[in-house]
């Protein structure tokens, strides 16, 4: 397919861009060829027309598919370029946290800046023996392969290591050098690999220093070999230097540094040892201060400065040349000070007695006078005659720098010397690696010859590099039979001709040195003449004469010419040099032993015109030689010298290649320049690399990874069996053009591009088929949804109208009910209403009427009385007003009259007086009589009617006036009948008034009363109930302070239960912690046991055979052959027959029971110490809560004191009797002279049945002692227990009854008060009870524990002395009676410490108690001793007696003598289950049954645990006839022999496993029938009779404890050897679920293919191990229990490694590989389930497997993602998870890669969890294993010895 049809729209390209060097970018429309412009989608959202050059109408690069951004391989990439490379780098350190990436043959390593947890040890163990490609990339695999191919192709290997200052090439040589060491280890006990790593430090601190780029920058090259044996063990190394750059010594620029040693010095100066050099802080000496920066972040000096000295130490160098070093490096900083004044131009002085100066010589030994003047002059030689020559204060200031250079070089290459001889070994070597530290292509501002020479340097190595890939490539081609097209790559031989040819500019340097006036600047001009146009590489810059511009393969770089030649003549003073060979310091001469007479070539000074001084001086005398001297090699003829050497030993080695990238120039850790990196990625090759490779097929696949990967793309009548038949008949139909791919034997090439355009075919294709997959599932779904909807609709539908239906039928009777109920109910209601109410209604209206009635009458009453008051009051009134009035009136008139008759007069008067007057007067008093007249008459006649009516009304009157008179008269009767009356009513109305008054008073008192009695009512009916409330609070408080200490209660046992859970899981993990570390000492005593032996052996080669020589052996090899000899201590050494002395050759056996002894002891005593110390923090807690206990302590104490003296005073008298008895026993036995004296029946044979009898009832009432005393200590316990208060509160009811009697009483209100005062008396009372509560409770808990303890410690002491013989259970009682009164000690100290008198007597006491105790202990053990020895041999005596005696006893005598019934046993003929052998068989025995037994024929034929049962049937017989001897050699040339076979067959499982088993067996046959009752439960009672009567064999089982240890342990190295090869390939590699997961292309480092072909292991494999592993153990009858062990431990190995290279390859971590590893895990479960060992806590070991499994398939995008693992991945630690997240890798475009953002999310939410920082998981721990007792129900009896083991010589008894 042509490169211009990719260039589709949305294909991405990349342009070049100013600031991020490349950017990508998308195309809006298709290319075609022809266009001009490309329209382009920037990713910033811009868009932009790319214009494509016109003249090369180049297109921009294509970007590679997403899927493959971040591969480990560089060269995997589709497209090859440097955006391609960049991104891929970028990607890798940015987003994944990747420092180390592939690019074909080159390792390129980024400096992150931080420390990175990959280079531990458990890192190291994984890489080991990986292959290359298996793992992601890292340096240990490139020192792996380096490693790998020395031992395979027997061919010296070099790492070349290069990079800027920086970059970190110290340390990618430092970590590949721990590599070496730590894989290989030393050939001999010399530690060489410690030593190769100590000179790390010593070379950083003399070679390293402080740049504006790096705080620890190499300041020289350096090449290490590191030495091989034959094995390949580390035997020594050797170290080359370059370019030491000696200028820094004199001068540093701004913030950067002088060597590390000078600060570490200085930091160092106020040591004992440094005070004799007089040092001060850097910033005092010239040579430390010029840079402004003497400390370096997070660096001490002084702590480096002791690491330093120790590596000195560690590679032999003494502490008198240490301190030799320091005082050199001590003068050239005083030197540094030495100051110059002018005296004129030409010269200048020393100030006279310059400090400086002075410490410098006395540091040195020279002399001050001879050494001040060579500072300021110099000599000169003629021909004729030699000149001393003063000079200026510049020149000795140069000369001074040139001195304080030159004695730093050769201290340098001295340290170097030394170093090597610390490293050379003596064995020879019989290869190496290489490790090349040397510094990378450097350009500055301002290049000078050091930096000339670098970049010198590395155009060598990159041509070496160039021609290496290259000849790489055409072996590739050649082996797979492609056609070879040369590959046009850059040869840099042209530059280097510039450099190094004859009339080159070194060798034009070299002229110019030796001319007598050559200078900077005459130099550059024959450069100009010589090169300038001639040479296509040099150029002239503009600007400048004094410099050149060279062209090098990675940039052009301006160099200055200035200073160039002096830097290669290296030119110091000869007369100084003199007197530092005159010191009287004997190190400094050592320096310049073969120093060459460093002067100037020329014989004056370069102008020549400065004068010389007058005073001549003899010419020296010639000496042969001396002109040669005088002439040294220049610098750059030295390095060209030395790098032609290098050249030569890497092209000698086959070269593995470390380029060291720089990400930035500000050290942020993980902060990448785009820049920065082109720059350095163009200088160090690996662009070269890139181009190389794509310049021919750099996509290289397998046709069954081609096959696996592209499979979708075939059709089915594609596929062939044949798989490159496939292959060819496929990329024949896709890619058309066949100069894009090319069929190699094994492999399909493909050209660049081809491999992207396929991934886009194969992912065009899924998504095809995806969308169709999807369409059709989404309908399937839909439709499946849709009917299922349907249908439940409809059901839905269907219950909803019936359940509406019957709802609204129920409705309607509900509501027909509702009005009927209404009807009725409302009828009811309103009839009742109304009855009511008319009720109501006739009731008010009869109240109203009577009530208005009543006040009518009142009203009529009062209106009658008023009326009669009011007309008497009217009468009254009216005729006094009447009188008044008519009085007034009358007066009136009178006066009225008076005035008018006064007038009428007057007028008369004048009337009188007047005529007319009258005659008026007299005509009107005629009208006027005459009307007057008219009246009288008128009246007569009313007169005459009113006296007549007058007359009627008289008789009427009189008529009436008698009646009324009768009326009057009765009315007079009546009235006083009413005054009467009246009189008799006011008295009764004022006695009314007065009842009225006195009934409102008594109202008014009984309401008074009332409200009174209401009141009081209500008080009392409240203070009742609020005593009822009370009362209920208080039952309620009892309750719940019963609820509150029954929950405390409740709640300290769950404490107690909880916290003994804990404390018990605590101490398993901590017996587990304890059982680790003891088997790890005897696998660690195993192994030294195992190298003494293998030194042993070879000593007696070296003594035995003539040519020395060694086998080699697998370092997994376990010798557990140790020649233990074991002491018994059965009998007393009195009793001990003399034996023959053994040869004094033998070694002096190691007595093992009295070490486990001892051990045992020390483990008890610090056991008792911890307890006693906690005892006594516990009693001074309690100190204070005692003292009520006080008081009764000492009565118990008293009482326990007479108990003891009681049977102290019992044992003397037992003691006595025993004594007593045991003297008639001998005096009855020694009465030897008759016969009948010992015959049965006799006084002697009595006497002696008697003692038997009493002594074995001694044994029961010892017995019974320790039960009572341990009785008493638990009674004493008892009785110091404080007994619980009682409190009881008032019964609610009582206080009830008492209430009312109170109210019927009338006492509420005292009794009020009172409970008052009850109340506060009870909550008084109920405080001090809870915290009475408290303090008890408290005071419980410890009494409690300390009764655990004790109770445990009685428990632990009763089990023992059960476990112990009867005559040493009253030992063991007495011991613990002295233990428990030294505690009492304790506890009285503590209760006597405050008054020293009564501790005083209390102590005298004591000790005398103990004394007496002490002297009874041992009277009981010498006569217990003595008494078992003396019935051991009365037993004897008697017994043969007995035999020879029964004869001759006539019958007669025994029936006439009167015998004691004596009990004789039986003689058993059944087999006794025992075996006899010969002492001299036992080699026999141990050779047929250990030796030379064969486990399979044993396992099929016969029973399981033979060889046990056999063993210890003969160890039973030698018990029998209590032989120690035989059951010491018994026992021990068996554990010798197993050792031995395991030895010598220690790599095959079937034997380790079926000795495991045996020897367990042993050990289990050695507890069931030891006597002991913990081992005797499960025995039959015949088994009962087999056990051990005579030995006490705990201390042999200890000892095969450990060895069955031992053996376990090599049981789980032979099985991890077995399985360890099959576990990455079968867990992770083999693709169980075929076409999950797809295969990604691998770059040139292939790695193991996941297809299983032939010879690789798949999970079937290990499934299939597994079942051989359990069936072989089962057939060898090994406990179920430790069955279960062994394959937790294997389990545990397999999820170990399993997960370890999951963590360490990127390929490895998608979600269809942890689809692989849960299918395979579950597998594995299957398999448990199917053995029943599900329970053997194997699958918990396989949880951090899971979870990571897990985690590669759970989604990873949001926070409840996150949430989510963090609460998934509790077996995971923190690096683990975020180590996952960043290795996660999309295997195919529809998975999306974890965002950096999650993985910091993630890592916030972790930052609290306490785990171990380590990312490895030990692949090598082995779990403690332990053998659970486990009886054997087969009969001893009941075995039969078959005769093919061959024991012939052995019988049944």
């Amino acid at each position: 397919m042509a490169a211009s049809e990719l260039y589709t729209k949305f294909a991405r390209v990349w342009i070049p861009d100013p600031e991020e060097v490349w950017k990508s970018a998308e195309l809006l429309k298709d290319y075609k060829p022809g266009d001009k412009v490309l329209l382009l989608h920037l990713e910033e959202g811009k868009d932009l027309e790319y214009r494509l050059d016109p003249k090369t109408g180049e297109l921009p690069h294509l970007r590679n598919p997403d899927i493959l951004v971040g591969e480990n391989d560089l060269t995997a990439l589709s497209y090859l370029h440097e955006p391609a490379v960049l991104h891929n780098l970028r990607v890798r350190f940015i987003d994944s946290k990747l420092i180390y990436t592939y690019c074909g043959i080159v390792l390129v390593a980024i400096n992150p800046y931080e420390q990175l947890p990959i280079y531990g040890e458990d890192i190291i163990n994984a890489y080991s023996g990986q292959n290359m490609g298996d793992m992601d990339p890292h340096i240990f695999a490139v020192a792996e392969e380096a490693y790998k191919q020395m031992a395979r192709d027997e061919r010296n290997q070099s790492i070349i290591v290069s990079g800027e200052s920086g970059a970190g090439k110290t340390v990618s040589a430092k970590y590949a050098m721990r590599y070496f060491a730590t894989v290989s280890g030393s050939a001999s006990e010399a530690n060489v690999e410690e030593k190769v790593l100590a000179s790390n430090p010593i070379m950083e601190s003399i070679g390293n220093a402080k740049t504006t780029r790096n705080d620890n920058s190499s300041r020289f090259g350096k090449y290490i070999e590191i030495g091989f044996d034959k094995r390949y063990r580390i035997i020594g190394a050797n170290m080359r230097t370059y370019l030491l750059e000696k200028s820094r010594v004199v001068f540093q620029a701004e913030e950067e540094r002088n060597y590390h040693i000078f600060y570490q010095l200085c930091a160092s100066a106020k040591l004992p040892e440094f005070k004799m050099l007089r040092l001060e802080n850097a910033e005092s000496f010239h040579y430390t201060k010029q840079g402004g920066s003497p400390m370096i972040e997070g660096v001490d000096d002084a702590k480096e400065m002791a690491h330093t000295r120790q590596a000195c130490t560690l590679l032999g160098i003494s502490e008198s040349y240490q301190m030799g070093i320091f005082r050199i490096l001590a003068g050239i900083l005083h030197l540094g000070n030495v100051g110059f004044a002018s005296r004129d131009s030409d010269s200048c002085t020393i100030p006279p007695k310059h400090e400086p100066l002075t410490i410098f010589c006395d540091l040195m030994g020279v002399d001050y006078e001879e050494m001040c003047h060579w500072l300021c002059h110099r000599k000169l030689a003629t021909a004729t005659e030699t000149y001393i020559k003063p000079i200026s204060k510049l020149q000795a200031t140069n000369a001074r720098d040139a001195l304080a250079k030159h004695i730093y070089a050769k201290l340098f290459n001295w340290i170097v010397d030394h170093v090597n001889q610390a490293l050379h070994s003596a064995v020879k070597q019989h290869s190496f690696i290489g490790v090349l530290d040397i510094y990378g292509f450097e350009t500055f501002e301002i290049n000078s010859f050091e930096q000339f020479c670098i970049n010198y340097a590395n155009e060598k190595l990159q041509q070496q590099f160039n021609m290496h890939v290259f000849k790489l490539e055409q072996e590739e081609y050649m082996k797979e039979q492609i056609p070879w097209t040369l590959i046009d790559f850059y040869d840099n031989q042209p530059c280097i001709n510039l450099i190094e040819s004859k009339l080159g500019i070194l060798d034009l340097l070299d002229e110019e040195c030796k001319m007598p006036k050559g200078t900077d600047d005459t130099w550059a001009q024959k450069l100009y003449n010589t090169h300038l146009n001639k040479c296509a590489l040099f150029e002239k810059p503009r600007m400048s004469n004094k410099a050149f511009i060279i062209k090098h393969f990675a940039d052009k770089v301006e160099y200055q010419c200035e200073g160039f030649l002096e830097k290669n003549k290296d030119t110091v003073f000869e007369e100084q040099i003199k007197v530092l060979k005159s010191s009287k310091f004997k190190m400094l001469p050592e320096l310049f032993q073969d120093d060459e007479k460093a002067i100037s070539p020329t014989s004056a000074t370069s102008s020549g015109r400065t004068p010389l001084t007058r005073v001549p001086v003899k010419p020296t005398k010639g000496r042969p030689g001396q002109t040669a001297k005088e002439h040294k090699k220049t610098v750059g003829h030295q390095f060209r010298n030395s790098l032609h050497l290098l050249m030569e030993t890497l092209n000698a080695t086959t070269p593995h290649y470390v380029r060291c990238i720089k990400p930035n120039d500000f050290k942020f850790p993980f902060t990448f320049d785009e820049k920065r990196a082109v720059q350095q990625l163009r200088a160090c090759g690996v662009l070269e690399t890139i181009r190389i490779s794509a310049a021919g097929f750099p996509s290289r696949w397998t046709y069954q990874e081609f096959f696996s990967r592209y499979r979708v793309l075939m059709k089915q009548k594609d596929v062939l069996g044949d798989r490159k038949q496939t292959c060819k008949n496929v990329l024949e139909k896709l890619i058309l053009d066949k100069d894009k791919y090319q069929f190699g034997k094994t492999k399909i090439f493909f050209r660049a591009g081809q491999v992207a355009y396929l991934e886009k075919l194969r992912a065009d294709k899924l998504r095809a088929a995806c969308i169709r997959i999807q369409k059709t599932i989404r309908g399937w779904l839909l439709r499946k949804r849709y009917l299922c909807m349907q249908r439940a609709a409809i059901t839905v539908q269907r219950y909803v109208r019936g359940y509406q239906a019957r709802c609204y039928a129920k409705f309607l009777r509900r509501t027909k009910a509702a009005t009927t109920i209404q009807k009725y109910w409302r009828m009811y209601v309103v009839r009742r209403r109304y009855k009511i109410r008319r009720a109501a209604t006739i009731v008010i209206q009869s109240y109203l009427r009577g009530y208005l009635t009543r006040n009518r009458y009142r009203k009529i009453l009062r209106e009658h009385k008023a009326v009669i008051i009011q007309k008497r009051v009217r009468g009254w009134l009216a005729r006094t007003h009447y009188k008044r009035t008519m009085k007034a009136i009358v007066y009136l008139q009178c006066c009225f009259r008076r005035m008018m008759a006064k007038r009428e007069l007057k007028k008369l008067k004048i009337e009188a007086r007047s005529v007319e007057r009258y005659k008026k007067l007299h005509i009107g008093m005629e009208n006027k009589i005459m009307q007057l007249q008219r009246k009288v008459d008128e009246q007569n006649k009313d007169y005459k009617c009113l006296m007549e009516k007058l007359t009627n009304l008289e008789g009427v009157y009189n008529s009436e006036t008698e009646k009324l008179r009768n009326d009057v008269e009765r009315l007079q009767l009546s009235e006083e009948e009413a005054k009467v009356a009246t009189g008799r009513v006011l008295s009764l109305q004022e006695e009314i008034a007065k009842l009225r008054k006195d009934l409102e008073q008594t109202r008014s008192e009984k309401k008074s009363i009332e409200e009174r009695a209401d009141k009081y009512k209500q008080e009392t009916d409240q203070l009742v109930s609020n005593l009822k409330e009370e009362n209920t609070l208080l039952k309620q408080e009892k309750e719940t302070l019963n609820h509150r200490i029954v929950e405390q209660a409740k709640e300290m046992t769950e404490t107690m239960e909880r916290k003994l859970v804990e404390e018990t899981k605590q101490l398993e993990l901590d017996l587990n912690d304890e059982r680790l570390r003891y088997q790890n000492l005897l696998n660690e005593f195993s192994r030294l046991e195992e190298r003494y032996d293998d030194l042993k052996e070879e000593m007696t080669l070296m003594l035995n055979v003539p040519k020395p020589g060694h086998k080699r052996t697998d370092s997994t090899h376990s010798s557990n052959e140790s020649e233990y000899t074991f002491s018994s201590e059965f009998a007393e050494t009195e009793d001990i027959a003399p034996r023959t002395e053994e040869p004094i050759e033998k070694k002096v056996p190691l007595d093992m029971s009295l070490f486990l002894k001892l051990q045992k002891r020390v483990t008890e005593l610090e056991q008792e110490k911890q307890l006693m110390q906690d005892e006594l923090d516990r009693k001074e807690e309690q100190v204070f809560r005692s003292k009520a206990k006080e008081e009764e302590r000492p009565q118990i104490r008293g009482a326990e004191l007479e108990y003891e003296s009681l049977k102290r005073q019992e044992l003397e008298s037992e003691n006595k009797k025993l004594k007593s008895e045991l003297n008639e026993l001998r005096k009855a036995l020694s009465e030897k002279s008759a016969p009948e004296v010992t015959a049965p029946g006799a006084p002697a044979y009595r006497v002696l049945m008697e003692q038997l009898t009493s002594v074995s009832e001694e044994l029961d009432v010892r017995k019974e002692e320790v039960l009572i005393l341990r009785s008493q200590l638990v009674s004493q316990k008892e009785a110091i227990q404080p007994k619980d208060d009682k409190n009881t509160m008032t019964d609610s009811t009582i206080l009830l009854e008492d209430v009312q009697k109170m109210k019927d009483k009338g006492e509420i209100a005292q009794a009020y008060i009172g409970l008052k005062e009850t109340n506060r008396l009870l909550e008084s009372q109920l405080q001090s009870q809870k915290r009475s509560h408290e303090n008890e409770a408290e005071a419980l808990r410890g009494e409690i524990q300390s009764l655990k303890e004790e109770n445990n410690r009685q428990q632990q002491l009763l089990a023992q002395n059960l476990q112990l013989p009867p005559e040493a259970r009253i030992e063991a009682s007495l011991q613990h009676e002295i233990t428990r009164l030294t505690n009492e000690n304790l506890y009285f100290e503590e209760l006597y410490a405050d008054d020293p008198k009564k501790y005083q007597s209390y102590r005298i006491s004591l000790y005398k108690r103990m004394i007496d105790l002490m002297e009874q202990l041992e009277k009981q053990d010498k006569t217990v001793r003595k008494l078992k020895k003396q019935l051991k041999v009365f037993a004897k005596k008697i017994g043969e007696l007995e035999v020879g005696q029964m004869e001759n006893i006539s019958p007669g005598q025994i029936i006439d003598e009167p015998i004691r019934p004596v009990n004789i046993p039986r003689k058993e003929k059944d087999f006794q289950g025992m075996l006899e052998y010969k002492r001299e068989d036992e080699q026999r025995l141990v050779k047929s049954l250990i030796l030379e037994l064969k486990p399979r024929g044993v396992a099929v034929n016969l029973i399981p645990g033979l060889p046990a049962y056999i063993l210890f049937m003969c160890v039973r017989h030698a018990d029998y006839l209590n032989d120690d001897q035989k059951v010491r050699s018994l026992l021990t040339s068996t554990i010798n022999s197993i050792k031995k076979v395991l030895k010598k067959r220690g790599d095959d499982f079937e034997t380790v496993s079926f000795w495991l088993s045996n020897t367990c067996r042993f050990l289990h046959c050695l507890k069931q029938y030891s006597g002991e009752e913990g081992f005797m439960k499960h025995n039959t009672s015949r088994q009962n009779e087999h056990c051990l009567t005579n030995f006490d064999l705990a201390e042999y089982r200890q000892v095969l404890s450990d060895l069955a240890i031992q053996i376990y342990q090599q049981l789980v190295r032979v099985l991890e050897n077995i399985l360890q090869p099959m576990i990455v390939s079968g867990m992770l590699e083999h693709e169980t679920i075929q076409g999950v997961s797809g295969v990604k292309p691998t770059g040139l480092r292939k790695r193991t293919s996941s297809i299983a072909d032939e010879g690789t292991y798949t999970l079937d494999s290990i499934l299939r191990q597994l079942n051989s592993f359990h069936s072989v153990m089962c057939q060898h009858g090994m406990d179920p229990e430790l069955i279960k062990q062994v394959v937790k431990q294997m389990f545990y190995i397999v999820g170990a490694i399993t997960l370890n290279n999951l963590l360490l390859r990127k390929d490895m971590c998608s979600w269809s590989k942890g689809m692989q590893i849960r299918y395979n895990v579950s597998q594995l479960e299957e398999w448990l389930r199917d053995k029943n060992l599900m329970n053997s806590g194997a699958k918990e070991t396989l949880e951090p497997l899971i979870q990571a499994a897990q985690l590669l398939q759970v989604k990873k995008k949001t926070d409840d993602d996150a949430e989510a693992i963090c609460s998934m991945c509790n077996a995971l630690t923190t690096a683990q998870i975020v180590k996952v997240l960043n290795l996660y890798t999309p295997v195919n475009e529809f998975e999306e890669r974890v965002s950096v953002s999650f993985i910091r999310t993630i890592q916030m939410r972790l930052r609290d969890r306490k785990d171990s920082p380590q990312l490895l998981m030990d692949a090598k721990h082995i779990f403690p294993v332990t053998f659970p007792f486990n009886p054997s129900s087969l009969a001893l009896e009941t075995i039969q010895i078959p005769a093919s083991l061959g024991l012939g010589f052995i019988a049944r008894v």
